[in-house]
């Protein structure tokens, strides 16, 4: 007996749970990756010789831009120019004169080394976005981190980790678009960290790589030790760790269910009903570097363009030239599927041109209230687009809208605006559509007028929500009243839906509702033809859609409207999918 207690039991199953980034399944061992930890010294504190401390700097400078130059090599061969734009703009960092000429004035004032100077420059970058509310911005912080780690790490002749055990499933406290491409020669077969978003840029490289990534596991570095097993689930965003037999099988089934619609051929297909409705399925997107996922997982086009990401690049507002030339480029690539441009949705959460911390951000300056407010702002994007539309699949929306009054507004000065280009022979070839995000509950009581001004709707169903119920999306302490099918906002969508109709206006849905594979017999009940999701979704969203006949989802829609809970449209809309083996 005391021989039997000797023997080594296996390790008990772990199931964590996180956020998912890029779809995908995957099993293997660990490599727990440490990333450098910077510790500025008191001895980086004092400088003698100025000069040679500004040499320095610019030698690091130098080496880190070599770095990037072949880590964006590396990105163009094997996913695309799209992407490896990441690292050039990076790299522009590295030359933009305002960053040098602060660090070298900082240097000879201070007389403080170029660590302490660089890392508390590129830390105000990322305390300003860690103070938005935002997560997309939230999630370029890593990518000022990696620039801050390197050149540091190049100040000090440091060494780069760019190898990693062959086929490993990587686990860190987060990981840069750097170190990504760079484990992906070994490659990596899935990948967990502590941080990061679902839109990050680690992750949309992930996803162009078919690598699955799980984000927002609280202390797994802590958890787990190279060489260990684990499954990556990055459908559902679920890792176990010390996996056993019976769930390796179980996730190896699910990950041939996901990949049916895949092999089904019908992300090439024109998305349809079971009965031959034709639906539309586009894609969000926040860069131009996630263009070729569209054709991947079959979208038709851009549904929602979050144009606000252009600060990001630059750090300040764009030129009306650089807009131009980024809209082109994107149209020209989609031609003559839509491009769908959302008016700067600045302000306020989103930490630009706000001096101040206003107390309830989401109540606050933002959106279309801010480009009413800043003229030369909205006049200079909307001549951009003007501009930009030469192939006419240009379509633009006006962002929170609350009222007829703004949408008037904004009509005026895009007809002085398109008068104007006319004038100069500047107009490409044809006006743009005009539409509004629907995401203030004003907004869904106005729709009969706002369908007279407008061509057509697009729902925002995260904001909606939380202006519906008085609920902030990004508070935890709430979270369990942010029911994404709360009885009120399903009436509001059929209310919005049912205008549209009446005006002949377009209407689709950009929120993440739109995503959610349970819901979408409802949506289709309730009337939406058009949807607007993650590229790595439209799979999953087509495969229901083909297997739903709409007068099942009508009628669908017709219980689910007289419901008065959320847990009961929840429970119904379970019973539908298992009934009809969605």
């Amino acid at each position: 007996m005391e021989s039997q207690a000797l023997i080594a039991q296996p390790p008990r199953e772990v199931f964590l749970n996180g956020v998912p980034a890029s779809k995908g399944i995957a099993s293997g061992t660990i490599y727990v990756f440490e990333r450098s930890k910077i510790t500025l010294h008191s001895h980086d504190q004092a400088v003698n010789d100025l000069n040679a401390e500004i040499e320095r700097l610019h030698l690091a400078l130098k080496r880190s831009e070599k770095e990037l130059e072949k880590i964006a090599l590396i990105t163009e061969q094997k996913i695309g120019k799209a992407h490896s734009e990441i690292f050039t703009a990076q790299i522009m960092m590295l030359h933009d004169e305002l960053f040098i000429r602060t660090i070298e004035q900082r240097i000879r004032e201070e007389r403080r080394s170029a660590e302490m100077i660089a890392s508390e420059e590129i830390t105000k970058y990322q305390q300003a976005m860690l103070a938005a509310n935002e997560d997309l911005f939230r999630e370029r912080v890593d990518d000022f981190q990696d620039l801050k780690e390197r050149i540091i790490r190049n100040l000090r002749s440091g060494q780069i980790i760019s190898r990693i055990p062959e086929r490993s499933i990587v686990i860190s406290t987060m990981l840069t678009p750097a170190d990504v491409i760079l484990f992906s020669r070994q490659q990596m077969l899935g990948c967990a960290t502590e941080s990061g978003g679902a839109t990050s840029h680690a992750a949309l490289i992930c996803q162009s790589l078919g690598v699955p990534m799980v984000v927002g596991l609280h202390d797994i570095a802590e958890k787990v030790r190279t060489g260990e097993m684990i499954l990556i689930d990055g459908y559902d965003g679920n890792v176990v760790l010390h996996p056993s037999p019976e769930t390796l099988a179980l996730y190896e089934r699910k990950a041939k269910r996901k990949l049916t619609a895949l092999s089904a051929g019908l992300t090439k297909s024109e998305t349809k009903t079971a009965c031959g409705r034709r639906i539309y399925i586009y894609s969000n997107i926040d860069f131009k570097e996630e263009l070729p996922s569209l054709e991947k997982f079959g979208s038709e086009g851009v549904g929602l363009f979050r144009s606000e990401t252009l600060f990001i690049a630059g750090g300040d507002t764009p030129s009306e030239e650089e807009q131009t030339d980024y809209y082109r480029q994107i149209a020209a690539e989609l031609a003559p599927r839509p491009f769908t441009v959302r008016l700067f949705d600045v302000g306020g959460d989103k930490f630009l041109f706000a001096s101040y911390k206003e107390a309830n951000p989401n109540l606050g300056w933002r959106g279309v209230r801010i480009l009413l407010d800043i003229p030369e702002l909205l006049e200079n994007q909307l001549r951009a687009l003007l501009r930009a539309n030469q192939h006419g699949n240009i379509q633009v929306m006006i962002p929170m809208v609350s009222s007829v009054e703004e949408v008037r507004a904004v009509k005026k000065v895009l007809s002085k605006v398109e008068s104007d280009l006319r004038k100069q022979k500047l107009l490409a070839k044809q006006p743009f559509m005009l539409g509004a995000m629907i995401e203030v509950p004003s907004a869904v009581e106005m729709i009969e007028e706002l369908a007279q001004e407008l061509e057509f709707f697009s729902i925002g169903t995260n904001d909606l929500m939380q202006y519906t119920v008085a609920v902030d999306r990004n508070n935890e302490v709430v979270q369990s009243l942010y029911n994404r099918v709360h009885p009120a906002l399903v009436r509001m969508i059929a209310r919005i839906i049912k205008a549209a109709r009446k005006y002949r206006r377009r209407v689709s849905m950009c929120g993440e509702m739109a995503a959610n594979a349970l819901v979408t017999p409802l949506l289709l009940g309730l009337g939406l033809r058009e949807f607007s999701v993650a590229s790595s979704n439209i799979p999953e969203i087509k495969h229901v859609i083909s297997r739903t006949h709409l007068s099942d989802a009508k009628d669908l829609a017709a219980q689910c409207l007289k419901l008065a809970t959320a847990s009961e449209i929840e429970q119904t809309l379970r019973t539908f999918k298992a009934h009809y083996q969605l």
